[in-house]
C-alpha cells in the first residue's frame, strides 16, 4: 500500500512540475512585447513599442550592428517616456547626421561591456559600501544604488540625473537589459 501511495505522491508532484513549468518558463515583457532569450539586444528592442525612439537613435548613430553582436552587454533603456523629458528638440537634433559622434557617445554611455543582472549589481553595490561604479563602452562612469524609500535600483550618470530601473533583468542571447525611465548623459 505503501508503494501506491509513494506512485500516487510521484505523479501528483510530476503533474504540478509540468503544469507549473510553462508559468516559471514566461519570458520578460517590455512594450506589449515577449523579450526572448534567445534574441539579441536589437532584435528584442524592435517589437518593444516603449523603445521605438531608442531604436531609432540606435540605427542613426550605426550601433544596430554592434548591439546585435556577441556582446556580452549590460544596456540600460531608456524608454520613449525618458526621451520625451529632455529640452523640446533634443532627440531630433542628436539625430541629424551632424551630431552622430554626440549620439554615439550618448548611447554608448548606456551599454556596460559586461552582462550584469540586478543581482550582480546589487552585489557590486553592497561590495562598495552603498555604491558601485560602472565604467561604459561611452567612457561614461555610473553609479549604481540602491534608493533606500523603495529599494528601487538607482543608475546615476556624471551629471547627477538619476535614472530607476522599472524592469530588470531582461535576459538576452548577448546580455541583459534593464529599462530605465531617464537617459543618462555623459560630464556636460
Amino acid at each position: 500500500m505503501n508503494t501506491s501511495f509513494a506512485k500516487v505522491g510521484a505523479s501528483i508532484l510530476a503533474a504540478t512540475v509540468a503544469l507549473s513549468a510553462p508559468a516559471l518558463a514566461q519570458n520578460t515583457m517590455v512594450g506589449g512585447a515577449e523579450m526572448l532569450p534567445t534574441n539579441n539586444i536589437v532584435e528584442n528592442a524592435v517589437n518593444s513599442a516603449d523603445h521605438t525612439t531608442l531604436v531609432a537613435a540606435v540605427q542613426a548613430a550605426g550601433l544596430a550592428e554592434t548591439l546585435s553582436g556577441p556582446g556580452p552587454f549590460t544596456v540600460f533603456a531608456p524608454t520613449n517616456a525618458a526621451f520625451e523629458k529632455l529640452p523640446d528638440g533634443t532627440v531630433e537634433g542628436l539625430l541629424e547626421p551632424e551630431s552622430l559622434e554626440a549620439l554615439q557617445t550618448i548611447l554608448t554611455c548606456h551599454v556596460v561591456p559586461t552582462e550584469a543582472f540586478s543581482t550582480a549589481v546589487g552585489n557590486m553595490i553592497q561590495q562598495g559600501g552603498g555604491s558601485a561604479a560602472l565604467e561604459t563602452v561611452g567612457g561614461c562612469t555610473l553609479t549604481a544604488s540602491i534608493r533606500a524609500s523603495d529599494n528601487a535600483l538607482q543608475i546615476t550618470d556624471e551629471n547627477g540625473n538619476a535614472a530607476t530601473v522599472l524592469i530588470p533583468d531582461v535576459d538576452q542571447s548577448n546580455g541583459v537589459i534593464h529599462v530605465v525611465d531617464t537617459v543618462l548623459l555623459p560630464a556636460a
